[in-house]
């Protein structure tokens, strides 16, 4: 029960770091254009790139290593440690190649690269502090106020006419607020805090040589596109792409909270040589990774345009992209569970080669793909990668623990996802037939509101152990249809 409310509250948070985060792209996307959101991600995606330089794994090995119970402080100074230095060379390689940074982004950012990716890692290093303290849920309350803080800041400045300029400060300063509040949080649950020695130091290297591909199959799923993109289409189709890409990221939300929340818990039970709990949190993993993408693929395809077109009439061009991406995502959630358990239970070298195939392949058949087909090869190369990766990963894990797909589940999802598009489908006929509404984006959130009751109620009648695991989170007892689950 205690992984369900800690899986509920991160997803909450993270949920509702990515309303605000949706708001701040519309507000970015209507005041300055395609044009403008397209260039402000590019110098995301190259935060996102140089970010894995900076990181090289650290993060997951200190989550790691202090997840198993001893020396927490020392693993941590001795993770942030490496990390400064990997930050110090990035930066002045940045500062040196400056005119071919701002020649790639066509604006002149590279200073604020730099102080991007600083207040990035100190972030991702905090969190990942937070997370092998098992405080998975406190790291994923900081994304609302990061995200909040982040986004009333650049709503302001665009306001006040200072354009990208106030984007990044806003950027940076909802960054450095998290890393302050988590800093002065993970200090405290320090019990005492021990200088590392060069055993701690070979500790998180030897761990973070086979994970940092992890990080950098992370990004390759979220910028190899964006960044290919940047060399073949203008920066108004970039943003357009990265629009539909914050529309499928809302998707994938509930996966990543659950596998964030269950690693510590896979690891502890690994180290003690409990296999067979663990391949228990796996498939309770999968039978939940689809709960969220499943419904909004269905919900995603029909409603595509219309969501598209809140952020400007010029944005819906990318229904298809939204789509694609959405498959995309959906896999994505399903092969996250497979390379975390390998992580957990210490087979990070198993997780890189799985995840190797993806980034080879997904840089591969993007620039195979994207000078002949644009937007939607970008997308369609990111699904096909990543589907290939799956399968990897599946016949890996299976020969390290003995497993079975929670189909009935999955299956009982697609239904209700079926049941619940007839009824979206319908109201969008009624709509477009009627005009009954008329102002786009109040038709949106009516029919999203509409599809999410029904796609729920519906899994709440057909699906027994989603009702169980409901219940068994709620914080009293009650019954549902006739029901009473909690013994």
């Amino acid at each position: 029960m205690r992984l369900g409310q800690t899986s509920i509250i991160h997803f909450a948070s993270r949920f509702s770091s990515s309303v605000l985060g949706f708001v701040a792209t519309v507000f970015i996307g209507r005041i300055l254009g395609s044009n403008g959101l397209g260039t402000y991600y590019l110098v995301l995606s190259m935060i996102a790139w140089l970010g894995i330089l900076t990181k090289m794994g650290v993060p997951g090995a200190i989550t790691k290593r202090i997840s198993e119970g001893e020396s927490q402080s020392t693993y941590a100074i001795a993770g942030v440690s490496i990390s400064a230095i990997l930050f110090v060379a990035v930066a002045i390689c940045v500062i040196l190649f400056r005119e071919s940074v701002n020649s790639y982004i066509g604006y002149p950012a590279a200073e604020f690269v730099v102080l991007l990716l600083f207040v990035n890692l100190a972030q991702s290093l905090v969190n990942a502090v937070l997370k092998g303290q098992s405080l998975v849920h406190v790291s994923g309350i900081f994304n609302p106020i990061r995200t909040g803080t982040r986004s009333i800041v650049q709503i302001s400045t665009l306001f006040m006419g200072l354009g990208l300029v106030g984007l990044f400060a806003g950027y940076a300063i909802g960054y450095a607020l998290v890393a302050v509040l988590g800093t002065w949080i993970v200090v405290q649950n320090f019990g005492r805090i021990t200088l590392p020695r060069r055993s701690h130091f070979q500790s998180i290297i030897s761990y973070a040589k086979f994970s940092w591909i992890g990080s950098l199959r992370s990004r390759a799923f979220n910028w190899v596109d964006v960044s290919i993109l940047g060399f073949f289409v203008s920066s108004s189709l970039v943003g357009i792409y990265t629009a539909a890409w914050n529309v499928a990221v809302f998707l994938i939300l509930f996966g990543g909270s659950l596998s964030q929340t269950l690693f510590p818990e896979m690891s502890s039970l690994s180290a003690d040589e409990d296999r067979e709990a663990v391949a228990d949190l796996f498939e309770t993993a999968l039978a939940f990774a689809g709960l969220i993408l499943i419904p909004g693929l269905v919900g995603g395809t029909i409603l595509g345009e219309r969501l598209l077109r809140v952020y400007g009439e010029e944005f819906s061009r990318g229904a298809v992209v939204l789509s694609v991406l959405i498959v995309a995502t959906l896999i994505q959630g399903y092969q996250r569970q497979f390379t975390n358990t390998l992580n957990a239970i210490d087979r990070p070298d198993l997780s890189f080669r799985v995840n190797t195939v993806f980034i080879i392949g997904n840089v591969v058949l993007n620039l195979s793909i994207i000078p002949r087909f644009g937007v939607v090869g970008a997308a369609t190369a990111t699904a096909a990668s990543v589907a290939v990766s799956l399968g990897m990963a599946y016949a890996v894990l299976s020969s390290l623990i003995t497993f079975s797909i929670p189909v009935g589940e999955i299956a009982k999802q697609w239904i209700a996802a079926a049941i619940m598009g007839l009824f979206v489908y319908t109201g969008v006929w009624l709509e477009s037939t009627y005009s009954i509404v008329g102002l786009n984006i109040v038709v949106v959130f009516a029919l999203v509101g509409l599809g999410a009751a029904v796609y729920f109620t519906t899994l709440l009648t057909i699906s027994s152990r989603f009702r169980k695991t409901i219940v068994d989170n709620l914080p009293v007892q009650i019954s549902l249809f006739g029901e009473d689950l909690r013994d």
